[in-house]
């Protein structure tokens, strides 16, 4: 079995003592299963930028921060530096998600190492030991289908709780391991408080699962968790703790526009109070 270069510096540096086999091959990363200390774990490659499938990555970058000013603006300008930087921070983002994910008790991979663009972390097995497989490797029943869906909603909620949006979650980035669904592949997570597509793409990745189990439990698709959760985040009522009905209700009441404009010149009288007493 051929193995990338970079595998070299892991080696050199004692991280990786021997490639035991290709697990799978990604849009944007392709995953071996290695021994690291005499035990085994999991070392994700990521592919170059003119390798990857992963489309429209503008939107998933959209209120990342920089590490400094000029790195943004480079980035910004799509220099060769900025494009370098922006590689960076792709792969950067995944990293630290699943550490922001972890902290916030969401069942991610465990991160044991970052080093020349290889992201070495936990090996995710099955009851039996083996390679914990993907959710689309399944035939599930109905009353699983409704276990599984609960569970992930939880997830999606302690996700959003810690600020962060998937962005790509469908079953072919949930592996069903030994203790519980685990989420994985997170280079496109978003910041829900700094991008402008955080609520479509909530909801798309709530309709992609709820999709999904809805083969096996059909009454799931009737339901609307999507909109429900982003609007108890929007409401600053989401919580680790919310209780989901699945039901989302909307407010067709009309706006009190005179009300507002009675706040907008209330607001604007005090301050103008406040300059006449500062001269």
């Amino acid at each position: 079995m051929k193995t990338p270069e970079c595998f070299e510096i892991l080696v050199l540096n004692g991280l990786v003592d021997e490639v035991v086999s290709r697990l799978m091959s990604g849009k944007e990363a392709d995953v071996y299963v290695v021994k690291s200390q005499g035990e085994l774990c999991c070392a994700k490659v990521y592919k170059d930028a003119r390798k990857r499938s992963f489309s429209q990555l503008a939107q998933y970058q959209e209120g990342r921060k920089g590490r400094n000013s000029r790195q943004a603006r480079a980035m910004q300008k799509n220099t060769k530096f900025g494009r370098k930087e922006t590689e960076e921070a792709w792969k950067n983002a995944e990293v630290d998600a699943l550490r922001a994910l972890a902290e916030a008790g969401v069942r991610v991979p465990q991160v044991y190492n970052y080093i020349a663009g290889v992201l070495l972390m936990e090996y995710v097995v099955d009851a039996d030991g083996n390679a914990a497989p993907r959710l689309n490797d399944l035939r599930l029943t109905g009353a699983k289908a409704r276990e599984y869906h609960r569970e992930l909603m939880r997830e999606i909620v302690l996700m959003l709780c810690a600020g962060i949006i998937h962005g790509d979650l469908s079953e072919y980035n949930v592996l069903v391991g030994r203790d519980g669904l685990v989420v994985i592949d997170l280079p496109q997570a978003i910041n829900a408080a700094g991008n402008n597509n955080a609520r479509i793409m909530l909801e798309r990745d709530v309709e992609n699962i709820t999709a999904y189990f809805g083969q096996f439990a059909p009454e799931l698709t009737s339901t609307d968790y999507g909109r429900e959760i982003w609007k108890l985040y929007a409401s600053g009522k989401l919580s680790a703790t919310s209780i989901l009905t699945g039901v989302f209700e909307q407010n067709n009441s009309p706006a009190d526009v005179k009300g507002v404009m009675r706040e907008i010149d209330y607001a604007r009288i005090l301050y103008e109070r406040t300059l006449a007493r500062k001269t």
